[in-house]
């Protein structure tokens, strides 16, 4: 069950006075278009492991803007948890926590806390895009500009344009996670309607490349499928580990920036 963390998208706080003072260090970033997402959404999913309903996936955006060194954010939570009567096979405790500047749609801070079973990890880092160089209390480094984290990363492909996208064809999306980048893509597969628990959803189905572990055994292990209107609002993700199966579905969800088009 510590796939579950690939799902936290799929998707936090100790801060030192060398960051508190600095304001508007973001000048020359990016502007990139948002329509697909606003301050006030929140997404659950219902996690199955097997036949089994194992954990609860809930993920939200503050009601209001965060600043972060000068600049307007959206402050993203995902948190992730195993059901009790779960809890005696596999504990999960799992707390992300992103801040994606709304110009841009890169983030500006992250924040991860996990306990899963006897494993516990905590990680907090800042990224500088325009210096290409990411600040964090494990390890600081180079990094691509504009890379993305586990909770961001979910947010920012939503912003892509796929209308005229064709089967087969990628997109590139770099990731950090647990002190490592990670060059990965996800495929475009064209278009399927699903029966969910909130009704028949047109969807955009596409496949990630994963990170190949201990978890996954193929890096195209993975499905995700995504509302087929302005929001893009992941609705199920299916994936093979060596140990089963999982499935995440949408359960419920608010204040979507766009009406819920896809939903028939």
């Amino acid at each position: 069950m510590k796939a579950i963390k690939y799902f936290l998208i799929i998707a936090i706080m100790f801060v030192g006075s060398a960051y508190t003072n600095q304001t508007n260090q973001f000048a020359k970033l990016r502007n990139n278009s948002n329509q697909a997402f606003t301050y006030g959404e929140e997404l659950k999913y219902r996690v199955h492991y097997g036949w089994i309903n194992a954990a609860s996936i809930r993920i939200k955006i503050a009601d209001k803007p965060v600043k972060i060194k000068g600049r307007s954010t959206y402050n993203i939570t995902a948190y992730g948890r195993t059901f009790r009567s779960f809890d005696w096979a596999y504990k999960v405790r799992d707390h992300f926590e992103t801040y994606l500047d709304s110009q841009s749609i890169a983030p500006l801070k992250y924040y991860k806390n996990v306990q899963e079973d006897n494993y516990k990890d905590e990680d907090l880092v800042y990224y500088d895009h325009e210096k290409k160089w990411m600040t964090g209390t494990k390890k600081s480094m180079t990094i691509p500009a504009y890379l993305q984290d586990l909770v961001s990363g979910m947010f920012y492909a939503r912003t892509l344009d796929l209308q005229n996208a064709q089967v087969g064809e990628t997109f590139p999306l770099d990731i950090y996670l647990d002190q490592e980048i990670y060059n990965l893509k996800f495929k475009y597969m064209g278009k399927e309607t699903l029966r969910t628990d909130v009704g028949k959803v047109k969807c955009i189905k596409l496949i990630p490349q994963l990170v190949v572990d201990r978890v996954f055994k193929d890096e195209d292990d993975m499905t995700v499928w995504v509302s087929d209107d302005a929001n893009k609002i992941p609705v199920r993700v299916k994936a093979e580990i060596y140990v089963g199966s999982v499935k995440v579905d949408l359960t419920s969800y608010k204040g979507l920036k766009n009406n819920f088009s896809s939903k028939l």
